[in-house]
């Protein structure tokens, strides 16, 4: 019995470390959790929410409206115009400007 806990808790064990080497090998990676734009003095917060098998993330923020971006592409607006300070801007830009903030997986 004690082997058998054993066997299961390291097995357990086993698969954090393969999921943390995958996370930093995914692609999600390479978008920003949270990315902040300003329109007319006001900021708001957007959160990243998926990853479509087309390339294309969607951040949304809690009172709805969001927005999409590719890794090479142009920010866009869904559902409104809210995106203010980030309206066409890449992914690139959106961090030199310090608009965006990343996940750093654990090593």
């Amino acid at each position: 019995m004690r082997t058998a806990f054993a066997v299961t808790a390291m097995t357990q064990f086993s698969e954090i470390f393969t999921a943390e080497a995958n996370a930093a090998e995914s692609p999600l990676v390479d978008f920003p959790y949270l990315v902040i734009c300003e329109l007319n003095g006001v900021q708001r917060a957007f959160y990243f929410t998926k990853l479509g098998p087309d390339g294309v993330a969607v951040y949304i923020a809690p009172d709805g409206p969001a927005g999409t971006i590719t890794i090479a592409g142009k920010a866009a607006a869904v559902g409104g115009e809210w995106s203010g300070s980030c309206s066409g801007k890449t992914l690139a830009t959106l961090r030199a400007s310090g608009q965006t903030f990343y996940v750093q997986p654990q090593k």
